[in-house]
């Protein structure tokens, strides 16, 4: 993932509701402007026809991602595939996915070639990658650039994807809220691959929420690799190292699945933990309540589902339900919700395995 300075930095991303936690499905909100006189009533701002579940205009939508090599990518390609299922006017054409960067434009090429309508890319490599949507833009074919961004806007129409900032900052607060009361708290964090652009912006959304804490202190930062063997090898290092503390905030669900085993046998049940992504297993320890986990932020998978809608309104020249604007979005920032036990009922459905 590339590491831009500008403002499309922290659009910058490895991983995965348009407008919120979960998908506004293009047409399940209509805006419009009422007054106490019926006859006055009149558009809000146009009559430009929003997408909805109604059958239109039949849209061919090629769809190409990185290999699920991952819970959360898999979920990634499961979103988009069952969105499609659901209108009968859009026909998907997917590929494999690939991490190699070469066989991941020659899919993209055979999806231009066959002239689809739209393009809907998780790139495995957003920089490197830029070319080939540049090609896809200049043969007529829009495209939706899920997550990992590509270098420039005149690659794509639209970018949709998760806030990696908003993961730390949301994961802080919820920590610092709950030690709020506790002086001298400790906490310690579970990163990703540090080598990506993303695990910094969530270590300084996590960071910056803290500043709002004058009473607690990060005392231990792990960076591990989004694996389960990563989690469990860095966590156990963490906990021998960190005799005492009071809050974890793991970056990652997966990764999180070894964390919690190397909790678990260190016999350690002396603080709360945060995770991160929204796994089901994540979602069921929550709901569960009897560990140290407590709570995870979203970075949902359903973003692929959101770019499926996009993709279809773009082919129908339609604009999104809920906004007045001829247009859809050139972007959309998805929001990192805090899942407990409170709410957790309510995201089971998008927990990914």
């Amino acid at each position: 993932m590339p590491e831009p300075t500008s403002f499309t930095s922290r659009f910058t991303s490895r991983r995965g509701l348009l407008l919120g936690t979960a998908a506004v499905s293009a047409g399940t909100l209509l805006t419009g402007c009422t007054s106490n006189d019926p006859k006055e009533e009149e558009p809000a701002a146009n009559d430009q026809p929003a997408a909805d579940d109604k059958p239109g205009k039949q849209v061919t939508i090629g769809f190409a991602g990185p290999q699920a090599d991952h819970g959360w990518l898999n979920a990634i390609n499961d979103n988009a595939k069952n969105r499609a299922k659901k209108y009968s006017d859009v026909t998907l054409e997917i590929t494999e996915g690939s991490n190699d960067t070469a066989q991941q434009i020659g899919q993209i090429e055979t999806l231009i070639n066959k002239k689809v309508d739209v393009l809907v890319v998780l790139p495995a490599d957003g920089k490197a990658l830029t070319q080939v949507g540049l090609k896809a833009m200049r043969a007529g074919i829009p495209v939706v650039n899920l997550d990992r961004i590509f270098n420039t806007p005149q690659a794509y129409r639209c970018w949709i994807g998760g806030d990696n900032y908003g993961m730390g900052l949301n994961a802080g607060h919820y920590i610092g809220e709950k030690l709020k009361g506790k002086s001298d708290a400790r906490v310690i964090e579970l990163a990703g691959l540090d080598n990506l652009e993303l695990t910094k912006q969530r270590t300084q959304g996590f960071d910056d929420a803290l500043k709002n804490y004058p009473n607690i202190r990060k005392v231990a930062r792990q960076a591990a690799e989004f694996t389960v063997e990563s989690g469990q090898a860095k966590m156990a290092q963490l906990l021998q190292a960190q005799p005492k503390f009071d809050a974890l905030w793991n970056h990652d669900d997966d990764q999180g699945v070894g964390a919690l085993r190397a909790i678990e046998q260190a016999g350690r049940d002396d603080f709360l933990m945060v995770g991160g992504a929204g796994a089901l297993s994540a979602f069921q320890a929550i709901k569960q309540d009897d560990g140290v986990l407590k709570a995870t932020v979203l970075y949902p998978p359903t973003m692929a589902a959101s770019a499926i809608d996009l993709a279809r309104a773009l082919g129908q020249g339609k604009g999104v339900g809920g906004l007045a604007e001829f247009e859809i979005p050139a972007s959309i920032t998805l929001y990192s919700a805090v899942v407990d036990k409170e709410n957790v009922d309510q995201y089971m459905s998008t927990g990914f395995r």
